[in-house]
């Protein structure tokens, strides 16, 4: 049966072993330092006991309460993949930071209960933060670059994301929705932890596969950003969860992304037979903010059109700069803000949930 990878990244082999992983699945499995075990089933046992309160105490730290810091808590449905709305419910975090008018930045939500759940998260956030700069260096080597080279550069200030997720049992005999629809991850490495429930699917070797249900394992994939940076040699493949257990599922993806100014541009290294999409050194990067921007505008439209259909009130005059301060974007963002606006009024002209923005597919 094929499965994902398994690579310890203390070992000396590590970056070989790691280029090899990210050349063909784009997927591989590290095991978690024992050090966090206790600390990743501290999360868990506190996220549940948040999930489990009423809605009304959840609300006091939604996710439309935390504007464009794109932080709090939003229920079962609350997100879409594709248009579809999620079998999850969530919770989300990032770097703790004071107002600040940018997306992305921000105080995070915290709730009054459980107690313990702020010190846990932060805890969880710097532990894998470590875990995915370690890795990023094996990478590094293994593409031929100074093993510094992400630290120094792209993750020099990064920008950690971390979600804590509830997948309840999918009801009997629904086979048109999921936990979470087929996708990718738009930035540049997700390290998942879990409570040891099946569920996460790899499109890899022409089929899709289980990853392992371990949870003394992270499970670890290259974002779109990182297949972009390497022009394909490391891929970014698609992935999918449902949960077919007896009870609930949670998951703790955490998101190592490049700092808000850093520019991502193609590697000038040889990249030998690539797989992917093509590009040369000199194509312009992706400038980290743009993208970030983009991608959480079109989910937030998408959540809204859902909204407006479902309370059958008219959806007229979404403005991107609603939802981020047109002082602040980075280069491109005001440029599709047309874009952006102009596919909210003919979608919802014409009764279509999914809205989305086009981020550049492999060619």
């Amino acid at each position: 049966m094929k499965t994902l990878p398994i690579v310890d990244p203390s070992h000396a082999d590590a970056s070989a072993r790691l280029d090899a992983a990210c050349r063909s699945v784009g997927f591989f499995a590290v095991p978690l330092a024992a050090s966090c075990r206790q600390l990743r089933d501290e999360v868990i046992s506190l996220a549940a006991e948040f999930f489990a309160l009423p809605s009304s105490e959840k609300e006091l730290v939604s996710m439309a309460r935390g504007g464009p810091a794109w932080r709090g808590w939003f229920p079962l449905g609350g997100e879409l993949t594709s248009g579809v709305p999620d079998r999850k419910e969530g919770y989300y975090f990032g770097e703790e930071l004071p107002p600040d008018p940018r997306p992305m930045h921000g105080p995070n939500l915290w709730p009054q209960h459980p107690a313990g759940l702020r010190d846990a998260v932060t805890e969880w956030m710097t532990a894998m933060t470590d875990l995915g700069q370690q890795l990023l260096r094996s990478m590094a080597q293994g593409l031929g670059l100074p093993a510094e080279f992400f630290e120094h550069n792209l993750t020099a200030a990064p920008t950690p994301l971390f979600r804590i997720f509830r997948y309840p049992p999918h009801p009997a005999g629904d086979v048109a929705t999921w936990g979470v629809g087929e996708h990718t991850d738009y930035g540049l490495l997700t390290l998942l932890a879990t409570d040891g429930t099946p569920g996460l699917q790899v499109h890899s070797y022409g089929e899709w596969i289980d990853a392992p249900a371990d949870p003394d394992l992270v499970i670890c994939n290259l974002g779109d950003m990182l297949d972009r940076l390497t022009g394909g040699r490391y891929r970014s493949n698609p992935h999918r969860v449902r949960n077919h257990a007896g009870g609930d599922r949670y998951s703790l993806p955490f998101f190592l992304d490049p700092g808000w100014n850093a520019v991502v541009e193609p590697l000038a290294i040889d990249l030998g037979v690539q797989i992917g999409r093509r590009m040369t050194a000199g194509e312009p990067g992706i400038h980290t903010q743009t993208l970030y921007v983009v991608v959480h505008i079109g989910r937030e439209l998408r959540r809204r059109v859902l909204i407006a259909r479902r309370t059958a009130t008219a959806l007229s005059g979404i403005a991107v700069h609603q939802l981020v301060d047109q002082g602040a974007p980075g280069e491109g963002i005001l440029a599709r803000q047309a874009e952006v606006e102009s596919r909210v009024q003919a979608e919802h002209a014409v009764g279509v949930i999914g809205i989305g923005i086009e981020l550049p597919a492999r060619q």
